[in-house]
């Protein structure tokens, strides 16, 4: 199915947070919160367009988002959810226009500056009556060090409706490097593979800048994947797009 795709990871919402204590004749040094050994967060976002893994979910239409995470932060276990909008599933003609994300893992640091992120992630698309279905679970790797991030997810079910696709796996290298008062510049490129599906197996890059400005988080990227075999509609999906996207966390 040629328009078979899923969700970027579009617009990070990155926040830096940084706090400073002082004595009346000499200032000390910068000290971090403690965190608490249990975090829950929400978060809601509107994007011009949903991108996922360079693709539009939404035929390069607006989509609205949120989700809520849970982080035991003794451990580094987290789980979480995430929905969004999207038209894809109805384009390729079947019937569901949610997208609902559930997810699990745990992260943290093995030493020398380097961090570890494991886990497990299932998209769902209640009644997509797609077949094969819509819905696929991948399980994904990813090393960090510094504002740089490579990872691998692989599925274990068919990908996204695409027949025979078990076993596909997709790489995403990524750099998010704070460039000046606050703006954290976004660099990645990616590669899909779908398996047994030469002509649907692609790449697909993002330049973009993130802000955190108190109030909502902004991303502004230029998302593009490398193919013209997929549209919807007569419109190309994966064609060069700027996409916009406000983001809060709570």
């Amino acid at each position: 199915m040629k328009y078979m795709t899923k969700r970027l990871t579009l617009a990070a919402a990155i926040t830096f947070a940084m706090a400073s204590l002082g004595a009346s004749l000499a200032h000390a040094e910068d000290a971090p919160a403690a965190k608490p050994d249990n975090e829950v967060s929400f978060n809601a976002a509107l994007t011009t367009d949903y991108r996922y893994r360079g693709y539009s979910q939404t035929r390069l239409k607006p989509a609205v988002q949120g989700g809520a995470d849970y982080t035991h932060n003794p451990s580094g276990f987290y789980a979480g959810t995430w929905l969004s909008t999207i038209k894809w599933v109805k384009d390729a003609g079947g019937d569901a226009s949610v997208e609902w994300d559930i997810y699990g893992g745990k992260r943290g640091d093995i030493g020398g500056g380097f961090s570890y992120d494991v886990g497990g992630l299932y998209y769902f698309y209640p009644s997509n009556d797609l077949h094969p279905s819509a819905n696929t679970f991948e399980l994904y790797g990813a090393v960090g060090y510094g504002p740089f991030s490579l990872k691998y997810s692989h599925s274990t079910t068919n990908l996204f409706g695409f027949t025979d696709s078990k076993n596909s796996g997709y790489v995403d290298a990524a750099m998010n490097q704070e460039i000046q008062d606050g703006y954290i510049l976004n660099l990645h490129l990616g590669h899909q593979k779908v398996n047994h599906n030469s002509v649907a197996s692609y790449y697909d890059w993002k330049i973009g800048v993130t802000k955190d400005f108190g109030v909502a988080t902004v991303s502004l990227a230029a998302i593009k994947a490398n193919t013209d075999a997929y549209y919807s509609r007569g419109k190309n999906l994966a064609k060069t797009g700027a996409v916009l996207t406000v983001t809060k966390t709570f």
